[in-house]
């Protein structure tokens, strides 16, 4: 039973749930399989941002869209509606001092899928039709949202507010790789692309045999459509876990239980 996990989200948003695992007795190891940038190019998003009275809605895809944006524009106007996929996004709005009742958000009604689809069914798209959306995202990234809302009338923007890299592979990287390979740790992987990125790496330095090793290790995912690419990836040991960190604690506790009084007081204590 791993005593130890390696989160891979990047190194700004991994303190947190580092610090919540060490509360359950778990060793938490950084392995950052994403880099977050701020744009080269912040034009479009800081006249994107001054404009905010004009939109009837303001869909961030993820917590570092809402990252980026708040520091170009830290108070939020209270009548313009923020649309976010989940805990994760709602937790940063809160770091900004936005939270319901002062402020309209919509986020999906089932916390175990919070992505595209959901939050559609959550905004009524139809509600939307004249009216114009602005989506904040990173330089890539799923259309289905942005496709949907158009397909349903509304005008929508898309502007990009950072951008994300693979981790950049040197000696030192490839070294902590190998290491992770050969030790039996679980991993948390909250994006599908850290996923691929995770396979790139390990068969530039591993070759066929790393991929097989790596294939082989439990995987903690917030996410469905995670767990899907995961499987689809061959992954082998993919455990979907409750939403949010509160439901990667619960998963590692059950992989590791020796500390259950522990682990009930870490999850009792989150904001």
């Amino acid at each position: 039973m791993p005593e130890s996990v390696v989160i891979t989200r990047p190194a700004a948003q991994a303190a947190e749930l580092a610090g919540r695992m060490q509360q359950i007795g778990v060793t938490p190891i950084g392995f950052p399989l994403l880099e977050i940038h701020p744009l080269i190019d912040q034009r479009p998003l800081q006249q994107a941002l001054m404009r905010l009275d004009d939109y009837a809605l303001v869909a961030f895809v993820s917590p570092n869209a809402i990252d980026h944006a708040f520091a170009l524009r830290p108070v939020w106007p209270e009548k313009v509606p923020l649309a976010v996929m989940g805990e994760g996004s709602r937790t940063s709005l809160a770091r900004h001092g936005v939270c319901a009742p002062a402020y309209q958000i919509t986020s999906p009604t089932d916390p175990h899928r919070t992505d595209s689809e959901t939050l559609l069914a959550a905004l009524i798209p139809a509600q939307l039709r004249g009216k114009r959306v602005l989506i904040l995202r990173g330089e890539s990234g799923r259309e289905l949202l942005g496709d949907a809302l158009r397909a349903a009338g509304a005008l929508v923007e898309q502007v990009a507010a950072y951008r994300r890299s693979a981790p950049v592979l040197t000696t030192t990287v490839a070294n902590r790789l190998v290491e992770l390979l050969d030790t039996p740790h679980a991993w948390v992987l909250t994006s599908s692309e850290a996923l691929r990125n995770l396979l790139d790496l390990v068969g530039t330095i591993s070759g066929p045999n790393g991929v097989a090793k790596i294939r082989q290790k439990t995987l903690l995912v917030p996410h469905a459509r995670i767990a899907q690419t995961a499987r689809e990836l061959g992954f082998t040991q993919v455990t979907q876990t409750g939403p949010g960190d509160v439901g990667l604690l619960q998963a590692m506790q059950n992989l590791h239980a020796s500390q259950p009084l522990q682990a009930t007081q870490a999850l009792q204590s989150r904001p």
